[in-house]
Formats: C-alpha cells, structure tokens, sequence
C-alpha cells in the first residue's frame, strides 16, 4: 500500500508527503546484503517454530535493534527527501523551531489537502507501527512506536507547530493500517508457489510491508518457502473483485458516469479468535474515473476484542470491538473518520436455502474530517469529533440470490472549523445473482447524506445518490 501513494495523488498537496514512502521503500531496497554481517543487530536469528500458529507473531525473539533501526529510517528518509530533494521549507529546522515546538501551546490544527491529512499520514503510520510488528513484538507492543514516531516528527522534523490532526490521523490510523498490511503481507508470504510466483510475492508482501520485506533480505528468507508448517498463516481469506460502471449525482443534478473497480477482502471470521486483535479484518477499496483522484475509497475495520453470546442450534451472536479507518474522496463527495465501534454479529439459519446476517453497531469518532462549503482557513473540511452507529443485513437463498442493505450514520461536532455539527447519514444496498461459482452480476444503488447545521451561516443540506453496476469475481483462499 506504501508504495502506490503516488499513484494515489492526482493533483493538491504536497508532492513530498504523498512520496516518502516510495523513498522508504527504495532506500530500503538499495542496502547492501552484507549490511548484516557489519551491524551485530542486522543479523539473523533462528525463530522458535514450536511457538508459532496461524494468528502468532512469525519471531518469538523480539529485535529491539533493527526494530529501532527501522523506525528511524522511518524517521530520516522522508526528511532527507524533503530536505536536500524536494528542497521544501517545511523542513529548514533549527533549534529555536525545535525549542518552539516542544511547548505544548503551539499545536494547531493544521489546513493541508485533504488527501495528505487523511491518507498519507495513516499511511506513514503504518511503517512506524511495522518497524516492531515485524520484529517479534505483538500489537499492542508495536503501537507506541507510532505514537513516538509520530510526536518525534512532529516536533523535530518540521520547522512548523505540530499539527494535532496529523498526530492523531497517523497513529491511529497508522496502527490500523499497520495491522492490516502487516497480516496481509505475512498471509502472501505463506503463500507456497515457487519460480516467478514465489518472486511475485514476495515483490508484492515488500510493497504492503517494507519492513517485513527488509527483514526477510537480510535474514536471508528472500524467495525461500518455509519448511516449518507451523509458521504459515491458515486464515482464511475471502475476494470480491468488481468492474463496472457506476454514477454519482449530487441533490439530483449534475450526474457524471465513469468506470470503477472494487476490492473486497475478509481475512478471517469474526466468530473465531475474537480475542485476538485483527483475527478478522474487512478492506474496502475502490478506484475509478474521477476528477480528484484515482482511489475514491479505503476502509478498514480490525477486530480488537469479542465476547461470545449465548447462541442456539440455527443461531449465533458475538460482540465484538473494532478499530476503523474510512476514508472516501470522490467528485460529489468527501469524508475521513477514525472510529472505534461495539457491534453485535448475528447469523441465523432459517432452513437450507436461507440465511440472515445482521450487524448493529455504534461508538465513538475519535477524529473526522467533513467537508466544508464555507472553507476555514482555506481548508474545505472540518475537523469533527462525535458518535457514529451503523446496521447491516443481509440475506442469502438458495446460494444463488444475495442482497444486502447497509446504513451507516454519524453526529459530528466541529472542533477546527466553522462552528457547526454535522449530520452523516449513508444507505447503501447490493442486490447480486451468483451465475455460476466465482461469478456474480451486482446491481448497488445508494446515497449519502450530509447535513450541516451552522451557527452563523446558511446551513448546509445534500444528498449524493449513486448506482453501480458491475460484474464480480469471487474467490476464497487460504
């Protein structure tokens, strides 16, 4: 994911921010193999494989060196970069800026584009947090080495006031994001094909995760298959990969039509080590033709914790915590929120041919972003903080018919910004024919709704209706 944030970036912000992680990642790739052998903490170590399964840290011995040596490449290659490449002011730092920014009444809430607050900080994150995930350290070990990396950059590496949206956005969407690619990488890298698939893969697990690539080059594990069975990742995953096309209208008018693809991945289920942070996860992707940017949507929801209720013979039900990162930027419409939310699954099967799924849902909005007719400070989005509450269901018969309704809503009240709060409300629906295994025709009609109810000017009240029509491959895998 790192690495395909220039892709990302069409137009708006800085061109530096959206590529460090692209020089992260050919920095990385340019170290000479026998770094190893000169630096004591780059050498590697024979994991204990009787301690390994599917959902495990891959290294039991924790690696605080190259863990730390990791996150301050982190640290000091996108400063570089800035500094003597992209030569930007930003980063002309001195002591007295240091001296500055080390006093806790100098952070602000800062008005970069939209695409750089709320993707490319998380994004930045996510390598702080995979320093130590890919080194032995669990989760919750791994996560304050964002918070650090985050506050360091923020108070040393930029001559500016650090910004209180982009500590927050990059750790705790660098956690998120973190987490997911961390997996993700790990479940390619079981992957046990040989010759160019192995190749492939293991280009593809270094570009979700540089670190874990990193480690595996100097460990020597580069294209090689682990003998040890223990050490793969049997979770589950389930695909949905769509193209077609679809249109977005705004209060009925202006409509505009154009070609998109969806992503859909499910790794694990949540009805199986629920204790376990992100034993299941759930990404949606979607890119497309827009006027403001190639990727229109990423969201993700990790599993934190669950606890299992009580269930009969036809029917099951868990509650499970969950962190989220959201992030929608298309022409009609905008919006970013970091979330933690309490939900209750339920599965119910009425006979052979069908069955229900239900999800109810509702917690906090740790930070949103929500766009802003009005501008403040020549940005044109808010930043909110409040509730959000979601309910899904779905219904399948017969293994051939499938439709779903989702709804998902939000109270959000301004804290940088036009003094307002916002109303969120989303409907999103799917209706899908499976023709035969592993193809589907969807139809997916839907809207947004947003209003905004402000203290000293007109209020604000839009609907973005939209449909999508696509064909989708299907597939699970392990």
């Amino acid at each position: 994911m790192p690495l395909a944030i220039s892709f990302f970036k069409k137009k708006g912000g800085s061109a530096s921010n959206a590529l460090f992680v692209i020089a992260f990642v050919v920095f990385l790739n340019c170290i000479p193999f026998r770094l190893a052998a000169q630096f004591p903490f780059l050498r590697p170590h024979r994991p204990d494989s009787a301690a390994n399964n599917n959902l495990r840290d891959p290294l039991v011995k924790k690696r605080f060196g190259r863990a730390a040596f990791l996150w301050a490449l982190g640290e000091a290659v996108p400063w570089t970069f800035d500094r003597y490449v992209a030569k930007s002011d930003f980063v002309n730092i001195s002591f007295k800026s240091f001296r500055s920014n080390l006093n806790p009444g100098t952070w602000f809430w800062d008005n970069d584009d939209f695409l750089t607050n709320q993707f490319v900080h998380p994004a930045g994150g996510s390598i702080f947090f995979n320093a130590y995930r890919s080194n032995g350290y669990s989760f919750w070990q791994s996560a304050p080495a964002v918070v650090a990396g985050s506050y360091l950059w923020e108070t040393v590496a930029e001559k500016q006031a650090p910004s209180v949206n982009d500590f927050v956005n990059t750790t705790f969407g660098g956690i998120v994001l973190g987490e997911m690619t961390h997996r993700f990488a790990n479940k390619i890298i079981s992957h046990r094909g040989r010759r160019f698939n192995r190749q492939a893969s293991e280009v593809l697990a270094l570009i979700i995760n540089p670190a874990n690539g990193l480690n595996r080059i100097m460990d020597g594990k580069w294209g090689k298959i682990s003998a040890d069975a223990a050490t793969r990742d049997s979770s589950t995953i389930n695909a949905d990969f769509d193209l077609g096309g679809r249109s977005f209208k705004v209060n009925n008018k202006d409509q505009n039509f154009g070609w998109y693809s969806h992503l859909r991945l499910i790794y694990g289920t949540p009805y199986e080590d629920y204790k376990t942070p992100f034993s299941n996860i759930y990404v949606n992707a979607e890119v497309g033709k827009d006027d403001s940017t190639v990727v229109n949507t990423v969201t993700v929801y990790g599993s934190l914790n669950g606890w299992r209720i009580r269930s009969g013979g036809s029917s099951r039900h868990l509650v499970l915590m969950t962190a989220n990162y959201d992030y929608i930027f298309n022409e009609a419409f905008s919006y970013s929120a970091e979330s933690i939310k309490f939900n209750l699954f339920s599965e119910f099967t009425l006979t052979n041919k069908l069955k229900i799924n239900t999800i109810i849902g509702a917690g906090p909005n740790i930070l949103a972003a929500v766009p802003d007719p009005y501008m403040y400070n020549g940005r044109p989005y808010d930043f909110c903080t409040g509730a959000g509450y979601n309910a899904t269901l779905q219904v399948g018969f017969a293994g051939h018919f499938f439709y779903g309704i989702n709804y998902r809503g939000a109270w959000l009240k301004t804290i940088s910004g036009n003094a307002s709060h916002y109303f969120l409300n989303t409907v999103t629906s799917e209706i899908r024919y499976k023709v035969t295994d592993g193809f589907s025709v969807c139809a997916e009609p839907g809207y947004f709704s947003l209003m905004g109810d402000y203290e000293r000017v007109v209020d604000l009240n839009k609907t973005y209706p939209y449909l999508r029509i696509s064909a989708r491959y299907s597939l699970n895998f392990q």
